[in-house]
């Protein structure tokens, strides 16, 4: 009995010294970079054993954006920091100057981003927003032609079906009198997915009219913020290293499924009955047509790497434009005094056409609709930070500071428009900053809504064009509030990379009695 307690006793120290070894072992691994800023005279959060910085952001306490805003905030006063996620370093740039280099200056060390995806979900690796150079340069330049001054003009007169749908689709709401509580961020998707659907697509996909419509529910589940869509982007966006493990799916499976089906389909039609409509599609047949069988660093106009293209415009067009709009239509109805001047151009505009209708020169010129959206982009930035990756070592210009080759270098375009040093009190709501005078005075590189420099959003000015049409063809004739289920103060979704109000964005919309 007395040697079964020994063997038993000496079984049980030598797993407890392998645990202990063990232990320390992952301990010495995971924290064998901590220090790495330091050693470097670059400011560093103590980062803690295993998650490093990255606690808050790998729990999903805080959204993306919030997470490194927080970064942002804790080194106030400096040109750049260091923080780190689980081990690896990480580079926070802060001065104007220096962003100015990164995004444009020296854009060639700097010409791809950290974010990545698995080469194994072509839709999600090939796409505009993700694939790397050189193939992104050759494909950027094939594509920027879809976004001109003429297409976009043309693209307006298609706009206009999907305004009358809005209209129609208001009035069946039946908000006369106190009106009705409504998710309004659900609205402006419906109306911006239509309208990336007939001008991308050619195709009137009629998300207002059928709320089961396939394009609507297939953009719902894209922007389904569950836990695992939250950690699918977060390994992309935070911690590419993971992507062999976790093999997540930019669009996610089911829906590029959908998206193939529809594209090809499409596809199909249009070269069969030779119908060309002057939009996306169109483009993509030319590309498909003129570069045939070539391969371009290993992309081709063909298959998946094609269906990248229009998965990409539909999903980032939808979005981006239905929350700018939703989030300006929340500090409208915060701030009624700004509603009321707002309506009062629209309306002046509106008189001032024979058959008063909007036109995309009205949509465009109106100065005051062009500081509320501003505004609406400063206080919420779409896409609240931008990342690159080195590509080559690179000497910080002004510093005594080499950055390593591979080292992912992070700009808070969020922090940038929260800091007061560049818009004084950043918590308030105030078109009155980008008045062309004061407009004049901000200073370059701190304002950041769509990026700077060669990789700035390509759809930029087609974003605005929704956002601004879709404010003036609900103020014209509606009036927003808050209810009891709007988000005061407002508080943002911790599992969205995009800028997105927790639980949605409730208001109070009333058809005005005299318009």
């Amino acid at each position: 009995m007395g040697l079964i307690d020994d063997y038993g006793l000496f079984t049980g120290t030598i797993c407890l010294i392998f645990l202990l070894t063990l232990i320390t072992t992952i301990y010495i691994y995971m924290t064998r970079k901590f220090g790495y800023w330091k050693k470097r005279n670059v400011l560093e959060i103590k980062p803690i054993p295993l998650f490093g910085n990255f606690a808050d952001g790998f729990f999903m306490k805080k959204c993306p954006g919030e997470f490194i805003k927080t970064f942002y905030d804790e080194s106030s006063g400096l040109p750049y920091m260091g923080f780190y996620i689980f081990d690896k370093p990480f580079f926070l740039i802060r001065d104007p100057d220096l962003i100015k280099h990164v995004l444009v200056k020296d854009f060639d060390y700097f010409a791809d981003k950290y974010s990545e995806t698995d080469i194994e979900d072509r839709l999600g690796w090939a796409n505009l927003f993700m694939i790397k150079n050189p193939a992104w340069k050759f494909l950027r330049s094939k594509l920027t032609p879809f976004f001109t001054s003429g297409k976009l003009k043309k693209m307006f007169d298609l706009m206009v079906y999907i305004g009358n749908d809005l209209d129609a689709h208001l009035e069946s709401l039946s908000l006369k009198g106190k009106g009705k509580t409504i998710d309004i961020k659900d609205i402006c998707a419906k109306f911006t997915t239509d309208l990336i659907g007939i001008t991308a697509y050619g195709l009137r996909v009629n998300s207002l009219n059928d709320p089961n419509a396939d394009f609507r529910k297939c953009g719902k589940k894209i922007f389904d913020f569950t836990w695992y869509r939250g950690f699918e982007i977060l390994t992309m966006f935070l911690m590419p290293s993971l992507i062999k493990l976790v093999k997540p799916n930019f669009f996610g499976k089911e829906n590029c499924d959908f998206l193939r089906r529809v594209f090809w389909e499409n596809i199909e039609h249009r070269i069969s009955t030779g119908m060309k409509k002057n939009d996306l599609i169109d483009l993509l047949i030319e590309l498909k047509t003129n570069y045939k069988g070539q391969e371009f660093h290993g992309f081709k106009f063909d298959g998946d790497d094609l269906v990248a293209q229009a998965a990409v415009f539909f999903t980032g067009g939808f979005e981006t434009s239905s929350t700018t709009l939703a989030f300006s239509l929340y500090e409208l109805a915060m701030h009624p005094e700004i509603q009321t001047r707002l309506r009062k151009e629209i309306h002046e505009a509106l008189a001032s056409n024979d058959d008063q209708q909007v036109t995309y020169d009205m949509v465009v010129s109106l100065p005051y609709l062009d500081m509320v959206v501003s505004e609406t982009l400063r206080k919420y930035p779409v896409f609240p930070f931008i990342e690159r990756i080195t590509g080559h070592d690179y000497k910080v210009p002004g510093h005594d500071l080499t950055l390593e080759k591979g080292t992912p270098v992070y700009i808070s375009n969020m922090g940038l428009h929260y800091d007061s040093r560049y818009f004084p009190e950043p918590h308030v709501y105030n078109p009155e900053r980008f008045i062309e005078e004061n407009k004049q005075n901000i200073i370059p590189y701190t304002y950041l809504p769509f990026g700077e420099g060669p990789h700035m959003c390509i759809g930029l000015r087609l974003g605005l064009l929704e956002s601004k049409y879709g404010l003036i063809q609900i103020l014209r004739k509606y009036r927003v509030s808050p209810c009891e289920k709007t988000l005061i103060p407002m508080r943002l979704d911790p599992k969205a990379l995009t800028i997105t109000a927790l639980g949605g964005l409730y208001l109070n919309i009333s058809e005005l009695e005299n318009y």
